[in-house]
């Protein structure tokens, strides 16, 4: 089983992630976060295997989400955003894949 966090400040685009998610029984959603803060608690809390995470949130961004918990410590990342500029930023803290919304 893959323990999964979604951060997104858009309940939308957690949704379609989630609904994605439903289609795979190997993925267990732990915890849906509305913003960086709650997200890194639950990253911190949680031990998840792989995180799905905006990079566009306010107070705390997704680049400060994965500071915060440490490159090193932070859990597979796929960045799900709709700015393309924070691709090759992304990729050099070790991002597993960046997904450019929308996304079908």
């Amino acid at each position: 089983m893959i323990k999964v966090i979604i951060i997104d400040d858009e309940p939308l685009a957690r949704l379609i992630v989630r609904e994605y998610l439903e289609a795979y029984p190997e993925f267990e959603l732990l915890q849906e976060c509305a913003d960086g803060f709650e997200g890194l608690k639950a990253i911190q809390h949680r031990q998840p295997d792989l995180v799905f995470l905006d990079i566009q949130m306010p107070e705390l961004d997704g680049f400060g989400v994965v500071e915060s918990v440490g490159v090193d410590r932070m859990p597979p990342t796929l960045f799900v955003t709709a700015y393309d500029q924070y691709a090759l930023k992304a990729f050099e803290i070790h991002a597993m894949d960046y997904l450019l919304k929308p996304f079908d």
